[in-house]
């Protein structure tokens, strides 16, 4: 994507430009495959234990990412050092929260948990507060953060004693989201100016995780009496769709309309995981849901608010 940014700066107005999907299209897409990606996770551990089917996830997302590489003919990342780091990032980024989420909708809806997953700016607002110190808080940053675990209060029904929610479950969905920006922290101080391609460094990635669950998943799994048909073409999907198809659209989003547009698909995840939960798998709403979604997404929205004259890419 970069080789191409920089070719039409050099050539403003090329004869015959190649037609390229409108990134709106992509935006909506992307926020179409997250938002049933849980949908997905809860169907296909109908069929499999949470490790396989994180395990399962993170193979078919490798084959694509690995299918792009070769494509563009791109190599893996080179050096011990370079790959250490990379391991830890993707057992924050991708084994752990994937394990997280999968063992937490064994206890909980998907609607739940994918509301649990729009507080990851909020996580993310409250640990850089420590860990980057050129971060700077503003008020209606830390406003944000307080409304937003507001929100979550609502959603879980905090005044009536978290009634009829699984405690466990959603735990593991909050420590899956808060996972996400402890990985995030992690390689911007630790892998920032690799010089290595975005796909490259995050087929390498994916690659790690795969094999950091395929080491844990047989010695907390048994090996499986039979296949499940269904519940095994939710993890393709969920592999395909939305691990490895849902990289390469966000990559060329953040390429194209800079990292902060592209982050706004966090706000539509919820709503269409709620919808798809409700509509296909018949998951019951309380009014607490969906008022205190909007009210973690408001939050959310605040956090990442920075300060006037700032300006992303």
């Amino acid at each position: 994507m970069s080789t191409v940014t920089a070719t039409r700066t050099q050539s403003p107005a090329p004869a015959r430009p190649r037609a390229r999907l409108d990134w709106r299209l992509r935006f909506g897409a992307l926020s179409l495959i997250w938002g049933f990606s849980f949908l997905l996770i809860k169907v296909g551990t109908a069929g499999y234990a949470p490790f396989q089917v994180t395990l399962g996830r993170l193979v078919f997302g490798t084959a694509v990412l690995a299918a792009a590489m070769a494509a563009k003919r791109e190599r893996l990342p080179r050096g011990a050092r370079l790959w250490g780091h990379m391991a830890v990032a993707a057992f924050f980024l991708n084994a752990l929260p994937f394990s997280l989420f999968a063992y937490s909708e064994l206890t909980i809806p998907s609607t739940l948990a994918g509301i649990c997953n729009a507080t990851s700016p909020l996580w993310g607002m409250a640990l850089s507060l420590v860990a980057l110190s050129e971060d700077r808080p503003t008020r209606v940053r830390v406003a944000g953060l307080g409304l937003g675990f507001l929100g979550v209060l609502t959603v879980l029904g905090a005044w009536q004693g978290f009634h009829g929610l699984d405690a466990t479950g959603t735990t593991l969905a909050l420590l899956a989201s808060l996972s996400y920006p402890v990985g995030w922290i992690y390689v911007r101080r630790t892998l920032a100016g690799t010089g290595n391609s975005h796909l490259s460094m995050t087929g390498a990635q994916l690659m790690l995780a795969a094999l950091q669950l395929a080491v844990v998943t047989p010695l907390f799994t048994s090996f499986p009496a039979y296949f499940s048909l269904v519940p095994l073409l939710a993890i393709a999907a969920l592999g395909v769709l939305g691990t490895g198809l849902a990289m390469l659209i966000q990559y060329g989003l953040v390429t194209e309309v800079g990292p902060t547009t592209a982050q706004m698909v966090t706000y539509f995840i919820p709503v269409i995981a709620t919808g798809a939960g409700v509509a296909i798998l018949g998951e019951s709403l309380r009014w607490t849901t969906p008022v205190g979604a909007v009210i973690v997404l408001a939050g959310a929205a605040l956090t990442q608010m920075r300060r006037q004259g700032r300006t992303t890419a």
